[in-house]
């Protein structure tokens, strides 16, 4: 069976959940299948043509159409859409990644007559602050989306969360046609770096203490995009309350506006006035110092607001950190509340915004979770423990493969 999977992201261009979905998904599913990878950003140059037995995907990057150099965003991603579209051809089957690739997923699939299958990493009705980033391209992204969620043979949904979601934003697809397979997690390389003693390595200790991280303090650990949806303002307004010589820890970069990076920016600089050990790392960092950094930690914090899984409270729990979340989308199929972690109450607006209703409310109970793991760090340590074992025993990614390949299975019986 040849698969075309399309996606907008792809190493080494990779800022977000999806695109390590992708990436991951692709690696496991070439091992059975002729898997052929086509993205955004131009030519892979350390990725030379293989041939499809070799058992890894092949790789096609697609630069962006120079006619649309300046064009709105969402124009110019439907451009490099059409050639990819194209390319599929001798496919049996067409698998897209984000409204980015969708429109992409459904053309190839009408032009060629095969099935199309989407995985919904995140939906447009759901996160209409990117009006704000796309401005009339908005419009076009949820046109795009809504096209191809109509048109699709099979919808994957990464979470029973997400799963209700789209049902609710898209009434009219078939709730048969969208089936639920959560994401998954390497587990060979996110794993936490300790010598034989248990304690964390010299190197990962030299890591971390290079990036202004003092080991031996409690310490809480954010990762993630600088977004409405990541919920980054009301987490810095909750770390004012924990106590003194807890560490914040802050990998967040990729900002989506101006707005948004403007409003963080000043939420830090307020924080950093007021209390010591606030460390900011903007840029996105090679796994094994990211690993180095999450290890150093005492716990994960995901304030999100909208987060149909969450790749990353996988990949902390991996490196045996607790979570403390909050409770919506498909976090809580994640994170096992006062097991492997604290889920945090959040009551939100109907909307498609997330917005909370109670803000001040929202980010005294995550400050109260907070504080509750970093003052306690046995408990801390034994819920991490408790973390792995559950990425272990349910988010490893050859399972996820084979969940995957029945719902190519399952669709392609039903073309």
């Amino acid at each position: 069976m040849r698969v075309d999977l399309l996606t907008r992201e792809y190493p080494p261009h990779v800022y977000g959940g999806a695109g390590v979905h992708v990436t991951e998904l692709a690696a496991v599913l070439a091992e059975s299948l002729d898997v052929r990878v086509r993205c955004f950003d131009g030519p892979r140059p350390d990725q030379p043509d293989l041939v499809p037995d070799a058992g890894r995907p092949v790789v096609t990057g697609y630069a962006a159409i120079p006619a649309l150099e300046g064009a709105n965003a969402a124009l110019a991603t439907f451009g490099v859409n059409l050639p990819m579209a194209q390319d599929v051809a001798g496919a049996d089957l067409v698998h897209s990644h984000t409204w980015y690739a969708n429109l992409a997923g459904h053309l190839a699939g009408l032009l060629h007559g095969i099935p199309h299958v989407l995985s919904a990493h995140s939906l447009e009705p759901l996160r209409p602050w990117k009006a704000e980033q796309l401005g009339g391209g908005y419009a076009l992204s949820s046109w795009a989306e809504r096209t191809a969620y109509l048109g699709a043979a099979g919808v994957i949904a990464v979470s029973a969360g997400m799963r209700a979601d789209i049902l609710r934003s898209y009434p009219d697809v078939d709730p048969a046609k969208v089936h639920v397979v959560h994401n998954g997690i390497d587990l060979t390389s996110w794993v936490r770096p300790v010598g034989e003693d248990g304690e964390l390595t010299p190197r990962a200790l030299e890591i971390a203490r290079g990036r202004g991280i003092d080991p031996d303090r409690p310490a809480v650990v954010f990762v993630g995009r600088i977004t409405r949806q990541k919920g980054l303002p009301y987490f810095l307004r909750a770390v004012r309350a924990l106590p003194a010589d807890v560490q914040v820890v802050l990998c967040a970069g990729a900002p989506d506006t101006p707005e948004i990076m403007a409003e963080v920016t000043a939420l830090v600089e307020q924080l950093q006035t007021e209390r010591g050990g606030v460390v900011w790392i903007p840029d996105m960092l090679p796994r094994e110092e990211l690993v180095a950094v999450l290890a150093a930690c005492t716990v994960f914090a995901c304030p999100s607001i909208y987060e149909p899984l969450g790749i990353v409270n996988l990949e902390a729990m991996a490196v045996g950190l607790p979570v403390v979340a909050s409770a919506t989308g498909g976090i809580p199929e994640v994170v096992d509340d006062g097991v492997t972690g604290i889920l945090v109450p959040l009551a939100q607006e109907t909307d498609g915004t997330g917005t909370p209703l109670e803000p001040e409310r929202f980010e005294a109970d995550l400050a109260a979770a907070l504080t509750a793991l970093t003052s306690d760090r046995a408990r801390a340590a034994s819920m991490g423990e408790a973390s792995r074992r559950r990425v272990e025993d349910h988010f490893a990614w050859h399972a996820i493969g084979e969940r995957t390949v029945e719902v190519y299975r399952r669709v392609l019986e039903g073309a």
